[in-house]
């Protein structure tokens, strides 16, 4: 069965930070055609001051989420600081205490995150949000993993849905905060949130995979 360890993982949060950092102005820029065109300045910002801190400490993956989402829910503003911020926090408690991961593990830790954003947002998948990546990728890496394939296979599996959730996004109308006031307007554009979530999606995933043994 494949695994890999907490401890030490914490690494992946700051692979997680270089990319959002690195895509910094294409988030803002998409965001900009139908929304504030803050998001990839708030979410670099939250996630560099999340990588500051985590720097030269071996921190395990459970412990650097939970840096990551202290950070995005109480110093980042905008809608997305409370909802990435309450994902990485759950994904951090799902995490907490377990020395090595396995895909059942990391499919608790993914529904932890996904149920926590629902709790406090109406979403749900078409509304043209970050759901539209996590919800197909959730579904993806649970299916992979009931048919009985690796959790390499699974992480990949996820990553693809992610991808093609957050393509989807270009077809649709917004539903919900400032870019549904655009109406048909926001078709043709893709959705911020669901972009950046497929970033992270994929860094994490990838963070997995190479540590799996």
């Amino acid at each position: 069965m494949q695994t890999f360890q907490n401890a030490s993982a914490g690494s992946i949060v700051l692979s997680m930070a270089d990319r959002i950092i690195e895509n910094r102005a294409y988030l803002s820029e998409i965001d900009g055609k139908i929304g504030d065109g803050d998001h990839g300045v708030n979410m670099a910002k939250g996630f560099g001051m999340a990588a500051e801190r985590l720097k030269e400490k071996d921190a395990s993956l459970a412990s650097a989420l939970d840096t990551l989402g202290t950070v995005l829910m109480t110093e980042i503003g905008g809608s997305m600081g409370p909802l990435y911020g309450v994902m990485f926090t759950e994904f951090a408690e799902k995490l907490q205490g377990v020395t090595l991961v396995d895909a059942a593990a990391y499919s608790r830790m993914l529904h932890a995150g996904l149920e926590g954003i629902q709790s406090i947002g109406s979403a749900k998948v078409g509304d043209k949000t970050m759901l539209d990546a996590l919800i197909p990728a959730v579904e993806a890496f649970d299916t992979a993993h009931a048919k009985g394939q690796s959790f390499g296979e699974a992480l990949q599996a996820l990553v693809e849905a992610a991808e093609a959730g957050r393509d989807s996004t270009l077809n649709l109308v917004a539903k919900i905060g400032r870019a549904s006031r655009l109406g048909e307007r926001s078709l043709g554009v893709l959705d911020a949130g669901a972009t950046s979530c497929a970033l992270i999606l994929k860094e994490l995933s990838l963070g997995a995979r190479s540590r799996l043994q």
